[in-house]
């Protein structure tokens, strides 16, 4: 039968899985949006490009479905690129759709023309130009198994307007999703790593955000009770193990990392990483991280392994399918626990950070303890970057998998709103909370607008410093402090409680932790009960600094013992 491109596509992502889209409609993407109204999906219309996409990546993280971001040519196309490279990088299937000039006209500079394959070529698996309207199933087909198979991540399709109008023979009952084969660990390499643990003295599992994503963090946690072996997370896989749990290490980095995680790490001989990149952000120096102890790497990625530092054993699969064949090998094998692995509970709480600050205006530390007394465990949290992320990953307590989604290898300011709206329409029935910097929030701080309009109701607590902390506290390092001080967001000038308002939230402003833990409570209980979002301008010490150093064992500390 015939039909348009542009109907085509709409009966093909139905049919691969999409029941939700966030965009923003325009002239040179409207044949799509034609058939997007009648279509089993529901669609939200964002307040700017960058959005969509994170949206769609929240959406990802939290209910592990491809969601569509969409939106029409130019500008509007190109803002699409930092969400883009947000998701790329943190391993986010998202299926972007822009529209573009008539294909005629693409080499005569027509308004609002801009090649957009060529532009985000390095920040997806794969973009395309559709150029032939017959072309589009088979294209759709590898879009959709590209995004799914090996290391996930986004694709982006550029549609010329006279293109998606143009017609074809197709029929939706004859398209079928290509299927997406895992790839299994050797089983000899699987055997040599069992040995090599045998063999350790201090092993330790690193958990990374590929275990999420594999969805195999409870069984890394099985491997790690057979084992008897201390688990680190990294800080994408943050909440992958109980905070309680007496095999939890921590994480370890020289920024979101914690001191126990750090200390473990040192201590140990072997370390048998599953899912990481060993982004340096974990690692910090390489000399120091890596001195003293071998490295076993599982990555689904084959590219991966070796891109950092050359490991010991290099084991290219699936994790889950690997975390269960060294379940399976460890089978019938005696493990005895080390003398330290004992001792990690002690040591967590020895080694944790202050955060019981009563001063006002309040400590950054303390916010967080007051966000983590008030929300419970089936809570979902986002963060983008800035010394609000740093704390928010140093301090913030996660018990469980796919809670805690952070942008984390673009460390994007803007991702945390967008994509908390993204986590509320996955679950409604849950609390979505970010905690946000006075700067980050005026990035995609708009889209508040969005989850009030479709009663998405989200929470956003500002943890408001008046500073550009985190390059402040850079900058210190060279020995100034330059263009960083915004006293106007605390003396009034510039009014956050009104912009919560204007954007449709209950909104107010704490000064001490009593206030800011009754605000929360009244947050919690007002979005279950009215709908409403709500937004805690929470006001703080301008210039505190937060912990952070070169390497894992030289973290200088910045906290004041009391306060």
């Amino acid at each position: 039968m015939k039909m348009t491109v542009a109907q085509a596509l709409v009966e093909i992502i139905c049919k691969e899985g999409i029941t939700t889209a966030f965009g923003i409609p325009g002239a040179a993407i409207n044949p799509v949006y034609k058939y997007l109204e009648h279509a089993p999906i529901q669609h939200f219309t964002m307040r700017h490009e960058e959005a969509c996409v994170h949206a769609a990546d929240g959406y990802q993280r939290a209910k592990h479905e491809i969601a569509l971001a969409i939106c029409s040519a130019g500008p509007g196309a190109t803002n699409f690129v930092t969400g883009l490279y947000t998701a790329f990088i943190d391993s986010m299937p998202v299926f972007c759709v822009v529209g573009q000039a008539n294909l005629n006209q693409l080499r005569q500079e027509p308004f609002q023309c801009v090649d957009m394959p060529d532009i985000v070529k390095t920040v997806t698996k794969k973009a395309w130009c559709l150029k032939e309207a017959d072309k589009l199933p088979e294209i759709m087909r590898e879009a959709f198994w590209l995004m799914r198979s090996g290391r996930p991540g986004p694709v982006l399709l550029e549609l010329p307007l006279d293109i998606q109008k143009a017609e074809f023979d197709f029929d939706i009952n004859t398209y079928e999703p290509l299927p997406v084969e895992k790839p299994a660990p050797d089983q000899a390499k699987i055997r040599q790593a069992i040995e090599m643990i045998r063999e350790s003295k201090a092993p330790v599992i690193i958990m990374g955000g590929g275990c999420l994503i594999s969805g195999c963090s409870d069984r890394v946690v099985a491997l790690a009770e057979k084992l008897q072996v201390p688990v680190i997370t990294t800080y994408q896989a943050k909440g992958g193990i109980p905070e309680n749990h007496p095999l939890n290490a921590g994480h370890a980095g020289i920024q979101v990392g914690q001191p126990i995680g750090n200390r473990v790490l040192l201590d140990s001989d072997l370390v048998l990483a599953i899912g990481n990149r060993f982004s340096d952000r974990h690692t910090g120096d390489l000399k120091t991280y890596r001195e003293g102890r071998k490295f076993i790497h599982v990555n689904i990625e084959p590219r991966q392994i070796g891109m950092v530092f050359e490991p010991d054993l290099a084991i290219v699969s699936d994790a889950a399918l690997a975390v269960e064949a060294l379940i399976k090998e460890a089978e019938g094998k005696e493990w005895a626990a080390a003398p330290r692995v004992a001792q990690i509970p002690a040591l967590r709480k020895e080694l944790a950070r202050k955060t019981d600050y009563n001063c006002s205006p309040m400590m950054p530390h303390r916010v967080f303890q007051e966000v983590n007394d008030v929300f419970g465990d089936e809570t979902y949290f986002t963060s983008g970057c800035g010394i609000t992320q740093i704390w928010s990953g140093q301090l913030q307590t996660i018990n469980k998998a796919g809670k805690y989604l952070p942008s984390g290898g673009a460390g994007t300011l803007g991702y945390e709103i967008p994509a908390l709206l993204g986590v509320k329409v996955a679950h409604p029935e849950c609390d979505c909370v970010t905690v946000v910097g006075d700067f980050g929030l005026t990035f995609m701080g708009e889209e508040i607008a969005v989850a009030s309009a479709f009663k998405k109701p989200i929470i956003v607590v500002v943890v408001n410093n008046a500073y550009l902390g985190l390059i402040r506290q850079n900058q210190k390092g060279y020995g100034f402090e330059y263009a960083v001080d915004m006293p106007y967001n605390q003396d009034g000038t510039i009014d956050y409680v009104k912009l919560g308002e204007a954007y449709g939230c209950v909104a107010e402003r704490v000064f001490s932790p009593d206030e800011l833990h009754s605000a929360l409570i009244r947050a919690k209980a007002s979005t279950e009960a009215s709908g409403r979002c709500y937004l805690i301008d929470a006001i703080c010490i301008k210039t505190q600094l937060c912990d952070m150093g070169g390497s894992i064992a030289a973290i200088k500390s910045w906290a004041p013992q009391e306060a």
